[in-house]
């Protein structure tokens, strides 16, 4: 009887039975009807952080279990502060934790504040996507920023896990004239934005601004909408990919103060005075923008598009690229601030027009260009209405809660202890392409390999963890799957969203992530990963900490992968903002530590591919691998080499493996390669950020650009290779063709960084 009552219960939960045969039917669309409430709001709250001592941890809440009121009249800031920092959070006095991950579901309505609201490490802050909270400045507000990312707690290039999405900011009620920000959103890795309206006045003499940005090491941002402002967003970072933003009535829609390489793709500006201002004229002892890429955009009734501070012939610094962007009634195209046009308004269509150095082939020698050239010959598998694919993350605004099931309801403990690997498969064999698999939080050990199979949606809870562990991932010399997305030769819409793929050490011989999955026949970008991380150590839970990995020690202990990501020959995929982080430190106690993990990104699909803003991390071998490979678009990639090469030098403490393509020369006296594009052929490189910051844990080689010979190679193989936009950190050789270094960064340097604007092939 009891068993009986349990089962009804499930199926009250989930709108199906509990683990038996498979679901009866594909699920198409959402079915929620419009009163009912978005579905996260209706899942209970079962998810748990595994390794905190705390057990009665709460990782997600409602802003109004803590005293939120909503109704626009309400001083709700102490209740959101309070949401966001009680269990003994990671605020002010802690660099990192992954031990208090949290998502704060702020359901529908207006919640006026007075100070800002601190968005803590490890946070995701979630809206109701179908009918967006707004957030309100009132009157008397007072502080830097309504959302505030980064109140001064954090090492900026460090500042980690972040999500918010589903928003309306409204700054309308302040002052007119008040020097005022949206959101402050000093970031580095494992960070978006998503689904976000600002509004702010429109009087010519207001200082609102969007989104303000002045450093860290991202990271990706995108579906944002901008009304009225000073400047829309105001950004300056390392590296970051921004896709479709619209910005109307600014003063100036993106101010671009600082930047060593970033995207911008499906940019819209309507009305404003200035679309794009461009912080130009870097100096070896200046830092203002390295290489800006602008592409896919439009910009309309608008006095100038693109607007630098210095003119420059003839100079090396501050590159940019505008690459398919229309203009419609457009007083000035490309101007300097005293009226230096460089190319004139109007309404067309620029297929590219580049200010920076242009090389070819094995050429040494660069030149320098401020001029409309030929643009990119894009393959038509890449883009849609002549534009590169762009798509949103799922959030699943219009589906029913009866559309979802929980693991952990299911029988899935994720605590980090327990093996998960039988039940898991379970799941997935019934409800993969008839429901939303919900994994709530927590850390789901696998012992064996877990297939996800093709047609599957699933979604995380504050980066959910699936861990592999044991002796079937420890042998280097014979490397087996953590997660198989897709059975070989497998297609289906598939949806990966706020997951984390990891490991516990030793495993030398873990392949974390093998994706096999393609597209629909008819479909692009249907197979896709949006906002998730594979991290190899660093965090409780991966026995690949400072206390056992020093940097004092080279132990085959520390091995934790052998392979971050494989795209296989026949699978497709669109990646959004994922990050594949061999760690370089210990989050949860700071340290620098020596972790292993053989290689990053390795695909040998024949397309089509979009990686949009990814990174991948101090990997031994290679961090990006494109062998045998077509049809990929890369919108800005950023790597680092590992901090303790050349000791030892790659491929130590791995082997080479030649089924797996690895590289078998290294530069010298021995460092891993950034990227390496061999046999492959229409690979468009959008930005491509690559950084040597240490030799053997020495960063006095950073600035003579000493710390590694090669970083980036490309072979005579290969064709029809265009890379828009270069910018590296400590490496004397930018680009190297058959291993043979080709492009020196010396008469390219701008600031810290150094600046190639096009090399093609």
């Amino acid at each position: 009887m009891l068993v009986g009552v349990l089962l009804s219960a499930l199926a009250a939960v989930h709108g199906s039975s509990a683990l038996g045969s498979k679901c009866s039917s594909a699920m198409t669309k959402g079915t929620k009807a419009s009163s009912a409430p978005f579905w996260l709001n209706s899942m209970p709250t079962r998810g748990s952080s595994s390794f905190n001592s705390n057990s009665s941890y709460s990782v997600r809440r409602s802003v109004k279990d803590f005293g939120a009121v909503g109704d626009g009249k309400a001083d709700d800031t102490a209740a959101f502060n309070a949401a966001l920092s009680s269990g003994g959070r990671c605020g002010a006095g802690c660099d990192a934790s992954t031990l208090t991950p949290l998502v704060l579901y702020v359901p529908s309505g207006t919640y006026k504040i007075s100070s800002p609201i601190n968005v803590l490490y490890y946070t995701v802050m979630i809206g109701n996507p179908g009918n967006p909270p707004t957030i309100l400045a009132s009157a008397n507000f007072t502080g830097a920023a309504l959302v505030d990312a980064d109140p001064g707690y954090y090492v900026n290039q460090n500042n980690f896990y972040r999500s918010i999405r589903n928003f309306v900011i409204d700054m309308r009620q302040l002052p007119v004239t008040a020097v005022m920000n949206g959101i402050h959103w000093q970031v580095s890795q494992a960070t978006s934005i998503y689904n976000v309206r600002i509004e702010m006045s429109r009087a010519s003499n207001t200082g609102h601004v969007g989104l303000w940005m002045e450093n860290g090491s991202g990271g990706f941002f995108g579906d944002i909408t901008i009304n009225g402002g000073a400047i829309g967003l105001n950004m300056g970072n390392q590296q970051f990919t921004v896709r479709n933003v619209v910005v109307n009535y600014a003063q100036v829609g993106i101010y671009l103060h600082w930047s060593w390489i970033w995207l911008f793709y499906q940019i819209t500006i309507t009305n404003c005075k200035v679309g794009f201002h461009i912080q130009t004229g870097s100096t070896s002892a200046s830092q203002a923008t390295g290489a800006t890429i602008i592409a896919d955009s439009s910009i309309t009734n608008t006095g100038t598009f693109l607007e630098t501070s210095t003119n420059q012939p003839g100079s090396l610094k501050s590159a940019y690229a505008v690459d398919n962007v229309v203009l419609k009634n457009v007083t000035t195209g490309i101007s300097d601030m005293k009226g230096n046009i460089a190319l004139a308004g109007g309404s067309k269509t620029i297929s590219q027009f580049i200010q920076g150095t242009i090389y070819s082939g094995s050429s040494t020698t660069g030149k320098y260009t401020r001029a409309s050239v030929t643009g990119v010959t894009r393959p038509s598998v890449l883009v849609e209405s002549g534009r590169f694919i762009s798509r949103p993350r799922p959030q699943y605004a219009t589906y029913d809660i009866s559309q979802f099931v929980s693991v952990k309801a299911l029988g899935a403990k994720g605590d980090g202890v327990t093996d998960d690997t039988a039940v898991l498969k379970s799941i997935f064999a019934q409800y993969s392409g008839c429901k939303v698999i919900f994994f709530d939080a927590g850390t789901y050990i696998v012992t064996s390999t877990l297939t996800i199979p093709a047609g599957t949606q699933m979604i995380g809870e504050a980066w959910s963890t699936i861990m592999g562990s044991g002796s079937y991932f420890s042998n280097p010399l014979s490397p087996q799957v953590v997660v198989r997305v897709g059975d070989a030769g497998s297609s289906g819409v598939t949806e990966i969203s706020d997951m984390l793929f990891s490991t516990r050490g030793p495993a030398g011989g873990a392949i974390v992530m093998e994706w096999n999955v393609r597209d629909p026949s008819g479909s692009k970008g249907a197979a896709g990963m949006w906002d998730c991380i594979i991290r190899i150590g660093g965090a409780d839970g991966t026995n690949l900490l400072a206390e056992n990995c020093p940097t004092s020690s080279y132990s085959a202990a520390c091995m934790g992968a052998f392979l971050g990501l494989r795209l296989t020959k026949q699978s497709t995929a669109y990646i959004e903002g994922l990050w594949i982080w061999t760690a370089d430190h210990d989050i949860e106690d700071g340290p620098q530590i020596n972790v292993f993990s053989g290689r990053g990104l390795y695909s040998e699909s024949q397309g089509p591919v979009w990686l949009i803003g990814t990174g991948s991390e101090h990997n031994v071998l290679y961090q990006y691998n494109i062998v045998g490979a077509q049809n990929h678009f890369l919108g800005i990639i950023q790597t680092e080499s590992p901090y303790y090469q050349p000791t030892p030098a790659p491929p130590a403490p791995f082997t080479i493996n030649s089924a797996y393509n690895d590289p078998t020369s290294f530069s010298t006296p021995g460092d891993s390669w950034a990227l390496r594009i061999k046999n492959s052929s229409n690979v468009l490189v959008y930005g491509a950020g690559l950084y040597s910051f240490f030799n053997n844990y020495d960063q006095s080689c950073v600035n003579p650009a000493t710390c590694q010979d090669q970083i980036l190679d490309i072979d005579s193989t290969s064709s029809k290779i265009t890379i828009l936009g270069l910018s590296t950190v400590g490496v004397v050789n930018m680009l190297s063709y058959n291993t043979k270094a080709t492009i020196s960064q010396s008469p390219n340097r701008s600031g810290l960084q150094s600046s190639v604007m096009k090399w093609t092939k």
